[in-house]
C-alpha cells in the first residue's frame, strides 16, 4: 500500500513538474497555514465575546502581540480577508430616535468650541443623550465623554428623559476627577436637560464653562455622537436584558470595557484610559475642527 501511494505521488510530481520535496513542503505549509488561521480565529472569537462588533483594525492591534507570541506572520489585510472568508465581518445598522427637545424656556448658551485646540484631558467634556432600544421599548443613556482621551467619564441609564438622570451622569463625572479641573468646557446640545437650571447651576458651581450647539446639527457635537454609536452598536445591542437593574449593570461593564480595553483610532490605537490618566500629552495638540473634518471617530 505504501509503495502504491509513493508511486502515485511521484507520478503527480512528474505531471506538474515539481520535486517530491517541493510537493511535501507545499502540503506542510498548507497544514501550518490552516493551523495558524484557526489560532487567529480563536483569538478573534475570544475578543468578540466582550467586544461583539469591534472593527478589523482594532482587532489587529489587540491580537498583534499574540500573533508574535505564536510566531504567526499575518498583516491587517490578511486578517481582513480571513474574517471575510469566515463570515466574521459585520455590517452596522443605524436608526435614530429623537432625544433632543430645544423648544423650551431655559437659557441657551453659545458655542465655545469652534476652532478649539485640544491639548489635554479635562479640557473639554462633550455630553449627549441617546436612546437604547430594549425589545419593544426605549430607554435613555446620558453620557459625558472627555474629548481629548475619548474616555467616558459620566453615564446614566433611565427609562425616561428627566433632568435628574443627566445630573446623575454629571455628578459621576465630577466625582472621578482627582486633580483640580482647571479650565474645563462642558459642551452639549440645546436640549432642556442641559439647559435646566439644576444642571447649569451644578456646572457653574464647579467652575465649568457652558457651551452648546447652535443649529442642532450632529456635526456640532461629533465626538459625543460617535461614542453613542460605539457603545450601542458594538456592545449594548448584543447583550439581552430585561430590567433597568440589568441595564445599569451592563452599562457599567460596557463603559469600563470600552475605556480600558478598546483601542481607539483617534488615540493612535491606545485605549482611552491610558490617554486620560497619563501625565503626558500622548496625542499632542490637535484642532477640533480638523478632528471633525477627518472623521477620526472610531
Amino acid at each position: 500500500m505504501k509503495e502504491k501511494v509513493t508511486t502515485t505521488t511521484s507520478q503527480l510530481c512528474r505531471l506538474f513538474g515539481v520535486s517530491r520535496q517541493s510537493f511535501y513542503q507545499y502540503w506542510k505549509n498548507q497544514a501550518l497555514q490552516s493551523n495558524e488561521q484557526q489560532i487567529v480565529l480563536e483569538l478573534v472569537r475570544k475578543i468578540r465575546k466582550d467586544h461583539p462588533v469591534i472593527g478589523t483594525r482594532k482587532l489587529y492591534s489587540m491580537i498583534k502581540q499574540e500573533l508574535e507570541t505564536h510566531q504567526i506572520k499575518m498583516g491587517r489585510d490578511k486578517l481582513y480577508d480571513l474574517l471575510a472568508e469566515s463570515g466574521l465581518l459585520l455590517r452596522k445598522r443605524r436608526r435614530k430616535v429623537r432625544t433632543t427637545f430645544s423648544n423650551h424656556r431655559f437659557r441657551k448658551y453659545p458655542n465655545l468650541i469652534v476652532g478649539l485646540t485640544l491639548s489635554r484631558p479635562n479640557q473639554l467634556w462633550v455630553s449627549d443623550i441617546t436612546y437604547w432600544r430594549i425589545k419593544n421599548k426605549f430607554w435613555y443613556i446620558s453620557l459625558i465623554t472627555d474629548a481629548y482621551s475619548k474616555k467616558v467619564v459620566g453615564y446614566k441609564v433611565a427609562t425616561n428623559l428627566k433632568v435628574i438622570h443627566t445630573i446623575d451622569a454629571l455628578k459621576k463625572a465630577v466625582q472621578k476627577v482627582n486633580d483640580p479641573i482647571g479650565e474645563l468646557i462642558h459642551h452639549s446640545d440645546r436640549g432642556f436637560q442641559y439647559c435646566a437650571y439644576e444642571y447649569t447651576d451644578l456646572l457653574k458651581a464647579k467652575g465649568i464653562r457652558i457651551s452648546m450647539t447652535q443649529n442642532g446639527d450632529p456635526l456640532e457635537n461629533p465626538i459625543a455622537e460617535r461614542i453613542n454609536g460605539i457603545l450601542k452598536q458594538e456592545y449594548l445591542n448584543h447583550f439581552p436584558i430585561n430590567t433597568i437593574v440589568q441595564a445599569e449593570i451592563l452599562l457599567e461593564q460596557v463603559v469600563n470595557r470600552y475605556n480600558s480595553e478598546r483601542p481607539h483610532m483617534s488615540c493612535q490605537l491606545m485605549v482611552p484610559d491610558k490617554i486620560h490618566h497619563s501625565k503626558l500629552s500622548l496625542l499632542g495638540k490637535y484642532n477640533l475642527s480638523t478632528y471633525t473634518r477627518n472623521k477620526k471617530y472610531v
